[in-house]
């Protein structure tokens, strides 16, 4: 697999509304989004990197040992009208890659507050009943799928704000193929090479099709 060069993913925090070349959705001043250079505006959902946590700036060493875990990262940008230029505001990196570095660079109490900050954000976001439901039928359709996972697949398709299919009208009629579509995802991320492709830079429609035939095996596993 060959790396492609010079390769950075950046996200870019919008300045103005906008929409979304793919989805369609409106998004509002300061959301965060991908440029591609043939769509134009892509919303993170879209995008493929919904699932990325934020890192702001600030700690160096935690931001280099977070990288360095991290298989997949963006850099985040705003610009500021005042030195009219683009400023990085940190990165968006994988969830584990920044719990891990954490373990390395901060201090028990520290680490506990800063996860206890991050899961309050979380479930603020969350309708815990609409989840209980949604994982209520990822387990009916996937009955093979590893404990737990349900929960995580259902927390991150049912985050309010984000455009994630969990929160899409098919979805709050829990409809098969909304679950099939956001089991998916979650095999993507986490059982095939899709976000090193990505970080490769690969786009998406290379990636996805070179993973299909894994997610596929997955899904059908899954499915027994």
């Amino acid at each position: 697999m060959a790396k492609k060069k010079n390769h950075e993913l950046t996200v870019f925090i919008t300045s103005h509304e906008t929409t979304c070349s793919e989805c369609g959705a409106e998004l509002d001043r300061k959301v965060w989004i991908t440029l591609d250079e043939k769509k134009g505006a892509l919303c993170l959902a879209c995008a493929d990197l919904d699932h990325l946590w934020f890192l702001p700036s600030g700690d160096a060493a935690l931001t280099r040992r977070t990288k360095k875990y991290s298989t997949l990262s963006a850099v985040v940008l705003k610009f500021s009208r005042a030195r009219k230029r683009y400023e990085r505001q940190g990165l968006l990196v994988e969830g584990e890659a920044l719990e891990r570095a954490e373990q390395e660079c901060l201090a028990d109490s520290d680490i506990r507050q800063r996860r206890n900050e991050r899961a309050a954000v979380r479930r603020s976001e969350l309708d815990r009943e609409y989840v209980e439901k949604f994982v209520a039928k990822i387990r009916e359709q996937y009955p093979g799928l590893p404990k737990g996972r349900e929960i995580k697949i259902a927390e991150h398709a049912c985050r309010k704000y984000s455009g994630r299919i969990g929160r899409t009208a098919e979805a709050k009629i829990f409809s098969q193929q909304a679950v099939k579509l956001a089991v998916i995802a979650h095999i993507r991320h986490t059982e095939t090479e899709y976000d090193t492709l990505l970080s490769h830079g690969y786009d998406r429609y290379e990636a996805r099709a070179m993973v299909e035939k894994d997610v596929l095996e997955t899904l059908v596993k899954w499915q027994e």
